[in-house]
């Protein structure tokens, strides 16, 4: 592993010499406390765009609609989960221990770190937060807007849309659990960032099982919180909130990601369907990139990309990709069956997104950075690894060309 990180230390250093010229320092002495606020509010009101109900499926009609988010619907449908919890974690870190156990020998990872009953109670407290704010009345003023949108014929989605942009909103538990994922983040990425492979994919089978046990229209309402979970786990994104509040209000990196964040999910969403397009027959350990567990997968993949990124940008070091997404990458995408010529392909689309929809100082504060990662994901660190790349070689020259054109 060492020679490893030599080679890939001396490209990441030449970069780095290369963009000196411009500036990454943090601004220490100006707390834009409402810079923090801003990120973390942006980023919970994506999820009011990309809610998703099946809207043609009968039995979720207005009535069933009342029942559910209805305070004794809601407590129903949290006991049902809770008491689903215990037994689900068990299998589901039996699920993660057959995916990664040759990945603690293979990649060197201290087995005493890796603490099941910890993990599982640590999960269980998350759970038990997020279902706790699920519960919370929806407000009368709720219930009578949902009926008043029934009256007028108003589809489902948005009868359910509209409620969620009311109190029990993701919005709501973004606030409740953003810091308590951000130190469970912490804690199992401090002694060895890989650990939080473990725990990532612990909550995702959890999740996933979680789901199996509710309704179609449960499924739907619960899915999204289930999806703030998920997305703070795999996402460093109290860090970014935490970098991002020590930035000046003027600063061009703390605008590049204002500019970016709110049309993340579009960029990611966009990507997915050109990914899908490009490779219509590839299977992940999942199933087919267009199946729809393998297609949300991706689009918080390349959602995760992006908030690496901006931590960055934010923070003005290449700490946080090289010490923790790439190690990441490297021991889950093989188990996956993630070739690396996908990760190479969407950094390639990905580029093109950041050059098109920031200006050119915005610009300078992320693409050194995307450069360091396009140095990472390369043909040549694939070697290094030991990992195969059956890539349509990409014409690196013209791509950089495209990029500052």
């Amino acid at each position: 592993m060492g020679s490893f990180y030599t080679l890939l230390l001396k490209p990441i250093r030449s970069m780095m010499k290369e963009f000196s010229a411009n500036s990454f320092k943090q601004n220490s002495q100006i707390v834009n406390k409402g810079g923090v606020e801003s990120l973390a509010l942006q980023w919970a009101k994506r999820y009011l765009q990309n809610l998703e109900l099946d809207a043609n499926d009968e039995s979720n009609n207005t009535q069933n609609l009342v029942v559910v988010i209805s305070q004794a619907g809601r407590e129903k449908t949290s006991q049902k989960l809770m008491e689903s919890l215990r037994s689900v974690s068990a299998k589901a870190w039996n699920k993660t221990e057959a995916l990664l156990e040759g990945e603690i020998k293979r990649h060197r990872i201290d087995p005493n770190l890796i603490n099941p009953w910890e993990i599982a109670a640590d999960s269980f407290k998350i759970y038990q937060k997020t279902l706790d704010v699920y519960t919370q009345q929806a407000p009368l003023q709720q219930m009578s807007m949902v009926m008043k949108l029934a009256r007028e014929g108003e589809s489902l989605y948005e009868k359910a849309l509209d409620l969620y942009t009311q109190k029990v909103a993701p919005i709501q538990l973004t606030t409740a659990i953003s810091a308590n994922v951000g130190e469970l983040r912490e804690k199992y990425t401090k002694d060895d960032p890989r650990l939080i492979g473990f725990v990532s994919m612990q909550f995702h089978y959890t999740s996933q099982m979680l789901l199996e046990t509710l309704s179609p229209l449960e499924r739907s309402l619960v899915a999204s919180y289930f999806k703030v979970i998920d997305d703070h786990l795999y996402m460093p994104l109290q860090r970014a909130y935490q970098a991002a509040a020590k930035h000046d209000y003027d600063s061009n990196a703390l605008s590049a990601v204002q500019q970016m964040l709110p049309v993340s999910t579009q960029i990611a969403n966009k990507i997915a369907e050109r990914i899908i397009e490009l490779y219509p027959t590839y299977r992940s350990h999942t199933g087919l990139l267009s199946q729809p567990v393998v297609k949300t997968s991706t689009i918080r993949d390349v959602e995760m990309f992006q908030v690496y990124l901006w931590v960055c940008a934010l923070e003005g070091s290449v700490a946080a990709i090289q010490q923790e997404l790439f190690p990441l990458c490297v021991m889950l995408y093989p188990k996956l069956k993630v070739q690396w010529e996908l990760i190479r392909q969407m950094l390639h689309l990905l580029g093109q997104e950041i050059s098109d929809r920031l200006n050119s100082k915005q610009a300078n504060t992320l693409m050194p950075y995307f450069q360091v990662l396009w140095h990472m994901f390369s043909p040549q660190v694939f070697g290094e690894l030991g990992l195969e790349i059956n890539s349509k070689k990409l014409d690196e020259d013209e791509f950089w060309k495209s990029l500052f054109a």
